[in-house]
């Protein structure tokens, strides 16, 4: 299973907020292949289809097309930021680098954008 960390948490429930969407999720998506694997994207969404796994924790809802539920396994969405970059991340499972929604990008199952 995946983990959301608080401050991921807190982040996308301030942007939800922002947008008038609150009781909203973010939605998990395959996005193609990158150099080590598979790549993800992220999005808003209202709620789940009947072909997603919904995943609560922190407050926040995740939804995830079953079929790609393993391929998130042990991975974590967290949310960083630095005086150059901020955005949300997948960490754990690539060997070749981590990017994030709104950082640029990098390479790998690690990549969210």
């Amino acid at each position: 299973m995946i983990t959301i960390t608080e401050k991921a948490a807190e982040k996308a429930k301030a942007i939800l907020t922002a947008e008038g969407k609150d009781g909203w999720g973010l939605r998990i998506y395959n996005a193609g292949s990158s150099c080590c694997g598979p790549s993800f994207g992220l999005d808003i969404d209202e709620q789940a289809s009947d072909q997603d796994e919904t995943i609560e924790q922190n407050g926040l809802k995740v939804f995830v097309e079953k079929a790609l539920a393993p391929n998130l396994e042990g991975l974590k969405l967290d949310y960083f930021e630095d005086d150059q970059k901020e955005g949300f991340v997948l960490a754990g499972a690539s060997s070749c680098g981590s990017g994030g929604c709104g950082s640029g990008g990098g390479c790998g199952s690690g990549s969210c954008g």
